[in-house]
């Protein structure tokens, strides 16, 4: 069965209910945001997207590479039931994802699942 388009984009959300992702998006400059937004608006559209824009990072967690004016923003991401679900944003600062980030959108990811 093909995918609507474009897919669906849901903020995982914690179990207070806050939505991590889009906290991190509203602390940016709106200049950004926009970048960001245009990314993911660009993998709701054309699913499967490769690099350079999206990178598979392992255990069906996937990154938005974002190139920002002065600096790199990943937004990792993860797919179930043909919806884009954003797990966690941040500012890259090492050649390599940092496991510690990693390891938080894997969390948030089985969160997710749980809650189905």
């Amino acid at each position: 069965m093909k995918a609507e388009r474009p897919l669906k984009v849901v903020f995982f959300q914690t179990d207070t209910g806050n939505e991590p992702v889009r906290a991190w998006l509203k602390e940016l400059s709106k200049e950004d945001c926009q970048i960001i937004g245009t990314n993911i608006l660009t993998v709701q559209h054309a699913w499967p997207v490769g690099k350079p824009l999206v990178d598979n990072l392992g255990d069906g967690i996937w990154e938005v590479r974002s190139r920002l004016d002065n600096r790199i923003a990943r937004t990792l991401f993860a797919m179930v039931n043909q919806e884009i679900v954003l797990l966690h944003g941040f500012i890259k600062k090492t050649p390599k994802t940092p496991d510690d980030e990693l390891e938080l959108a894997k969390k948030r990811k089985r969160q997710y699942l749980q809650n189905l």
